[in-house]
């Protein structure tokens, strides 16, 4: 895509939220309750390395706390573990709901806006081995859980998410065999977006039923998805299934979260791999910070919501590369915004080189480095890029 014309300006909207993105399982360590942990130690699950004391964030989160503030930022993603606040079926952890209360105290005293998750890829062991999201109740024990995490600490709420990616969860772990429970059977996906948007909406209720007045809504994984001749028809499945069942439901949500971080290209016979030429990132796909603006204008689309970039980054040992792929991708939001789109802040995955599901610790999102022993927090350049980028709300030369 091309670069910004010369009238499109370079700062963002006053009141643009700037922040970062973590989630529970992948920071915090020793989720022995969830049934992620369950497939990391599983025979023939895929999974490279068992996520084990993570970053210690469980016990670390007020430095990361200040990491987050230290950049200048205005917001904190984060997400709650619901295997440890609703250890067994209806029983509750005041001790953890306090954790996750101060997690959000916190964030006040130090100028930054509590965006909490509430479900980031990872379900507690007893709803596991009820059946998971195919047991026919599932939407209302998430619900329950939800209200009874929102009267604790609704209060201190700065935005709300729902769901992180629940098309991820349903064609991961329902489909393709990816996620637990490893299943891979079209008509159990299907059943599975649809019991998801059921619980996103039962969770909607719950929040705005509760105490403090926030913004709801749901965050989706999305892609740029191109075809090849011949590969329309599933391109355009895949939009419907993955994307649109979600989008079309958002329709009394306050916004819709988009993340992306690259394209997917379909030919007749499925999906394509890696353009020859392109580079790839640490993940395996293609380098494609455009997939931000075609996403966002998707999006905003779709489901005619306003629009947070809730997660975009890339896995990548160059840090210098990093700051190029925001930049580019930032580059994507300004056109948006310069043709009207209300697109009201952007998050950057992540704050930590932190356990990325299958793919273990090999993938370094990170804007911080941690050591895997001591777990020492360094910041990389590109944090620093990135924090006066958001200080000065405005996107400076590329790199």
């Amino acid at each position: 895509m091309p670069p910004p014309g010369d009238d499109v300006a370079t700062t963002f909207p006053e009141g643009f939220l700037w922040g970062v993105a973590t989630a529970a399982h992948q920071i915090e360590g020793g989720n022995t309750n969830n049934d992620w942990w369950d497939w990391e130690h599983q025979a023939g699950s895929g999974v490279a390395e068992p996520s084990g004391d993570a970053c210690d964030s469980v016990h670390r989160w007020p430095e990361d706390v200040d990491l987050v503030a230290g950049l200048g930022l205005g917001a904190y993603r984060f997400s709650l573990e619901w295997s440890r606040i609703e250890p067994a079926e209806g029983e509750f952890s005041t001790a953890w709901l306090d954790h996750y209360r101060a997690v959000c105290a916190a964030c006040h005293e130090r100028g930054l806006l509590p965006v909490v998750t509430f479900h980031h890829f990872t379900t507690p062991r007893w709803l596991a081995a009820r059946g998971g999201w195919e047991a026919a109740d599932a939407p209302e024990r998430f619900a329950r859980f939800v209200e009874r995490a929102g009267a604790h600490l609704g209060d201190l709420v700065g935005m709300a998410c729902t769901l992180n990616e629940p098309n991820v969860v349903a064609v991961l772990g329902y489909l393709l065999g990816a996620f637990p429970p490893g299943a891979t059977d079209l008509g159990r996906y299907v059943a599975v977006n649809e019991a998801m948007v059921r619980t996103h909406h039962l969770a909607r209720a719950a929040l705005r039923a509760g105490p403090g007045r926030f913004p709801v809504g749901l965050t989706l994984s999305m892609a740029e998805m191109q075809a090849a001749p011949g590969g329309e028809p599933l391109r355009d499945e895949a939009e419907r299934l993955m994307e649109d069942v979600y989008l079309e439901a958002t329709g009394e949500d306050d916004f819709v979260g988009v993340q992306c971080y690259t394209r997917m290209r379909f030919g007749p016979e499925g999906l394509l791999g890696p353009e020859a030429g392109l580079p790839v990132t640490q993940m395996g796909y293609e380098y494609w910070p455009h997939s931000v603006e075609h996403t966002v204008r998707r999006a905003a689309a779709v489901s005619g919501r306003p629009v947070y970039v809730t997660e975009n980054g890339i896995g990548t040992a160059d840090d210098a590369e990093r700051v190029a792929y925001v930049h580019e991708a930032l580059t994507g939001v300004l056109r948006c915004l310069a043709d009207g789109l209300d697109v009201r802040g952007y998050f950057v995955w992540t704050l930590l080189d932190n356990f990325e599901w299958a793919y273990g610790y090999q993938p370094t999102f990170g804007l911080c480095a941690v050591d895997r022993t001591t777990f020492e927090r360094r910041p990389k350049p590109s944090a620093g890029w990135f924090g006066r980028v958001a200080e000065a709300n405005e996107l400076p030369a590329a790199p």
